[in-house]
């Protein structure tokens, strides 16, 4: 569990420890600009950093093959927090996706992606000589269909979505043949497209009434000017900020000052860094985001054995596509999903749960002196 004999401290990676925090400390500024009065918002981002960190680095020195021998028993603590939802969740802006735990909401879905990333890297490495058979992949679709169902239903289609795309990362990093890929890239690309074409008509019965409204008003956003409010607002901020943002030339009284973002301490914090640091500062921040996220794939490549790189992996590729999504999202190209952008957004799961993440990761790259073979 913790024989530091195998550790290597130079290969502490500091430099995604630094880049964490610099994002994380920025988070807790700009939700500072973005919370209204009265709201507490920045105590609890602050509590949950300091959580975060300390988790981090707990998890941080614990093998990562001692936390995986547990997979079916995560795994299970998932399903149970998913079915708590359904039973006790606690519901706002439509959905029903938080349990209430007295002092703070809690969101499992935010926990479950790191933890079927591990359950996931665990059974393909059970399986490794196997990945490519029939019994091996429909077992290992159904094992993540069940938690996707559980999120689909609350209704939390862009948490769905993660999970989708950290399975698809995860096998195809697992070594799914490309006899199995291309067929079900033919299949599959023309059944995407119909059902993108089926969403979209008054009779289907996938999506709920509001989702399907998000995906017709990114379409036709003139005809869908009420649902459009909160991403044409986004953009309008973004735009305030020009060049270097409002922060250097006006200081925090001239940010927020000209259009109401709804949600911008969560979901739209971009819009807040956009407008309070202009170009520039949204571009560090996606070079950050770049960095973290290259030095994910970078600690997989190292990683001493074939669980550790699909670990790092399945982290790498859950923040690559909640960035992604969620400046697409802010920027009016994708639909309004909900969906938090990790380290910024303000949210104790999120938050938690990234650094979880980043746990891990830091103890893979613990252990790649001894490389696999």
């Amino acid at each position: 569990m913790l024989n530091f004999k195998k550790y290597d401290i130079k290969n502490y990676n500091i430099s995604l420890v630094v880049l964490v925090l610099m994002l994380s400390s920025l988070g807790i500024f700009l939700i500072s600009l973005a919370q209204k009065e009265g709201e507490r918002l920045l105590e609890k981002q602050i509590l949950g950093l300091v959580l975060g960190i300390m988790v981090a680095l707990v998890v941080s020195i614990i093998d990562y093959h001692f936390i995986s021998q547990f997979f079916v028993v995560l795994y299970i603590i998932n399903i149970a927090l998913l079915v708590a939802v359904k039973i006790k969740g606690v519901g706002a802006y439509g959905a029903t996706r938080w349990l209430d735990l007295k002092y703070f909401t809690f969101q499992p879905s935010e926990l479950g992606k790191v933890i079927m990333i591990i359950f996931l890297a665990k059974f393909f490495t059970l399986v490794k000589d196997k990945l490519n058979t029939f019994p091996v992949i429909i077992a290992s679709i159904i094992l993540m269909g069940i938690p996707i169902l559980f999120v689909l239903s609350q209704p939390d289609l862009s948490s769905s979505l993660v999970f989708v795309f950290i399975f698809l990362a995860m096998i195809y990093a697992a070594g799914l043949s490309y006899k199995i890929i291309f067929p079900v890239l033919l299949i599959g690309i023309p059944l995407f497209l119909g059902l993108f074409w089926y969403v979209q008509q008054d009779y289907q019965v996938l999506l709920s009434p509001n989702q399907q409204i998000r995906v017709l008003s990114i379409l036709h956003p003139e005809e869908y000017a009420d649902t459009m409010y909160q991403q044409e607002n986004s953009i309008k901020v973004i735009g305030s900020g020009g060049l270097t943002g409002k922060f250097l030339d006006g200081g925090e009284e001239a940010i927020l000052s000209d259009t109401y973002v709804p949600v911008s301490e969560s979901d739209f914090i971009f819009s807040v860094a956009g407008e309070a640091f202009g170009f520039i500062g949204t571009f560090l921040i996606l070079l950050i985001y770049i960095l973290i996220i290259v030095k994910c794939l970078k600690i997989a490549h190292n990683a001493s054995d074939y669980l550790g790189m699909l670990i790092a992996i399945g982290v790498a590729c859950m923040f690559m596509f909640q960035v992604f999504v969620n400046i697409g999202v802010v920027t009016a190209i994708l639909p309004n999903t909900g969906l938090p952008l990790p380290f910024l957004s303000y949210g104790l799961s999120s938050l938690v749960s990234s650094m979880i993440a980043v746990g891990l990761v830091l103890n893979i790259s613990l252990q790649k002196s001894n490389r696999r073979r």
